[in-house]
């Protein structure tokens, strides 16, 4: 039925365009025309001597946004019965020549542009519809299209998309791709600068000109299966963060496949909306202009080129600092060991192991950015586990730094975002189930007054053991705790062990963040009227609940590569070895 429709839509077109105006105007009238001797006899219509039987010349509107503009010049006029009438120097300008054998022979008219090929429609609804059915199925579960995870989401897009404008190219126009569409391929050619991957997708050329509108569609159909397939990536589908550790409960915001068509269909600017849908932080920028360095050293070893990671199999050695404590790598450091590259045998490729590591690296904490919330909060607290550091920032600016202590590599700190609600002075100590068991249930058997020594109050409940630590100088979370109730049960707290804090690897804990300074950062989130001073009034007795004015976002991240307030790069220790594991799902590790 819509092929039926659409014929007779042209139908009627080539009759609004071809049909003189007298014929129009007698038609509405009712009159015969004067020609017309015999009732019945049906009228050819009155055409421009010079247009004769010549197929119709269509002018598409470079998109939907611009149909509606009935004054913007989309193409150049030809006055048809001044062209009949006026011939130039050397050859008559009409459409119409003699050929060997003195017949006349039709030529086709030509875009008025000196030397442009012949104007061609663009790709029309029909096009468009029969490129979009061409589609695979959404049957099965691997997708076509190795970039992007859900195909049946993409396809179901697709067709929306399209179907909410008809049908009509938006990227494209009669030449081939529009302004809009050649900005859209540059950017989908330069995805691996963001370290995407869009390998297995056919990017068209931008500046290809297409000789029918089939094909024309079909490109069509491409820009818009990439311009799916980036946002999907650049927004953290790739890879589902639970996958790598069922204690990472982060969530990326991934852009489903309509909102990003519809987002970069509408932009004023589309190259900067689509690449908008990776990290706007600080963070993830100053590591995508660190790949862009290692990469030109890349370049400039071997001549695999500077993009190799993204197409090669690389060595699996790690960069390291001097100590193996987890310091900083500076940049001099990273050049001492490129220095002395090595030639691959089977490529002969240059090779600088520890610099390939160092991007693989980059790579791995670029993607655990597209996990981070997009409005992190402007003001907020951020602790990476991988750095034992804690950073309360303004903006991108740190106003304070302390040292903490994370989870040991067989308790480790989950990696999630939350909200700090309220603190606790003076708090209890309710010992989970699991420290428990494995813990304490152990020496109680080889001393059945062991927990009373220590100060804990022991309970049973429903046969259950329930240990509580009172307040005091002795409580494991020390004189201050800070809230942000979460499915881990784990918190920031204070501790007595102050000792531990002068270690350079601190991964002593159950899981919980034990913080330095832990007063300095009760000022900061409790703000006007909270000074360190009244705060350490309120030290002794029984456990009190003070609510922050507001709360605080708080964020418990795991970076193992980034650039510091001076701009050095900084490298960690996979404490949890979970940079590995990322590395190897995107396809980058050794």
């Amino acid at each position: 039925m819509w092929r039926q429709r659409w014929a007779i839509g042209l139908a009627v077109f080539w009759v609004a365009a071809f049909a003189s105006p007298t014929q129009i105007a007698s038609a509405k009238a009712g009159e015969a025309s004067p020609s017309d001797a015999t009732a019945g006899v049906i009228l050819k219509p009155e055409l421009p001597p010079d247009v004769g039987d010549a197929p119709p010349t269509f002018v598409t509107p470079a998109s939907p946004a611009d149909a509606g503009k009935s004054e913007q010049p989309a193409a150049k006029e030809i006055d048809a019965p001044a062209a009949a009438t006026e011939t130039a120097k050397d050859e008559p300008a009409s459409s119409e020549k003699v050929g060997d054998d003195g017949a006349a022979t039709s030529i086709e008219r030509s875009d008025p542009e000196v030397g442009a090929p012949p104007l061609r429609p663009g790709a029309t609804p029909i096009d468009i519809a029969d490129a979009l059915d061409a589609l695979p199925p959404a049957e099965g579960t691997k997708s076509p299209v190795s970039a992007l995870r859900n195909w049946r989401a993409a396809r179901d897009a697709l067709i929306a998309f399209y179907a909410g404008r008809a049908d009509m190219a938006v990227w494209t126009d009669a030449k081939g791709f529009n302004p809009a569409g050649r900005a859209i391929i540059a950017r989908l050619k330069r995805a691996d600068e963001d370290g995407l991957d869009l390998r297995d997708l056919a990017i068209p050329d931008a500046n290809e000109r297409f000789d029918d509108s089939a094909r024309l569609a079909k490109a069509e159909i491409a820009a818009a299966e990439g311009i799916i397939a980036y946002a999907f990536q650049a927004s953290g589908g790739r890879i589902d963060p639970a996958r790598i550790s069922p204690l990472i409960t982060a969530k990326a915001e991934v852009a489903p496949p309509l909102r990003a068509l519809s987002a970069v269909a509408t932009a004023e600017y589309p190259d900067a909306a689509l690449e908008g849908f990776n990290p706007p932080q600080k963070g993830y920028r100053d590591l995508r202009d660190e790949l862009a360095r290692l990469r030109g050293s890349l370049g400039d070893l071997g001549s695999s080129g500077p993009k190799a990671l993204i197409r090669a199999r690389f060595d699996k050695d790690r960069v390291s600092d001097k100590t193996g404590s987890g310091a900083q790598v500076a940049a001099d450091d990273v050049a001492r060991q490129r220095d002395a590259p090595r030639v691959v045998a089977s490529t002969g490729d240059i090779v600088a192991p520890a610099t390939r590591a160092l991007e693989a690296s980059v790579l791995a904490n670029m993607e655990m950015w597209r996990w981070e919330p997009r409005d992190m909060g402007e003001e907020r607290i951020e602790v990476n586990v991988a750095d034992f550091t804690l950073r309360v920032l303004r903006g991108d600016e740190t106003v304070h730094r302390a040292r903490i202590i994370v989870g040991k590599p067989d308790t480790q700190t989950p990696i999630f975002s939350n909200a700090m609600r309220y603190i606790l002075v003076n708090p209890s100590w309710s010992v989970p189930v699991s420290i428990i068991k494995k813990e304490m249930l152990p020496k109680l058997a080889d001393d059945p007054d062991y927990l009373t020594r220590q100060g804990y109050e022991v309970t049973e409940k429903d046969g259950m053991i329930q240990v509580r630590q009172p307040p005091g100088e002795r409580n494991a979370l020390g004189r201050i705790a800070f809230m942000f109730p979460n499915e881990h049960s784990v918190y920031l707290h204070d501790t007595p062990a102050r000792a531990l804090f002068t270690a350079s690897r601190r991964a002593f804990s159950h899981g919980c963040v034990r913080v330095d300074q832990p007063m300095r950062l009760a000022e900061l989130v409790m703000g006007a009227g909270w000074s360190e001073q009244r705060l350490r009034t309120l030290i002794g007795g029984d456990e009190r609940t003070i609510f922050l004015p507001r709360p605080v976002p708080i964020h418990i991240e795991y970076f193992t590569a980034f650039v510091d307030d001076d701009g050095t790069l900084q490298t960690r220790d996979d404490l949890y070895g979970h940079v590995r594991r990322i590395e190897s799902a995107l396809g980058v590790g050794g």
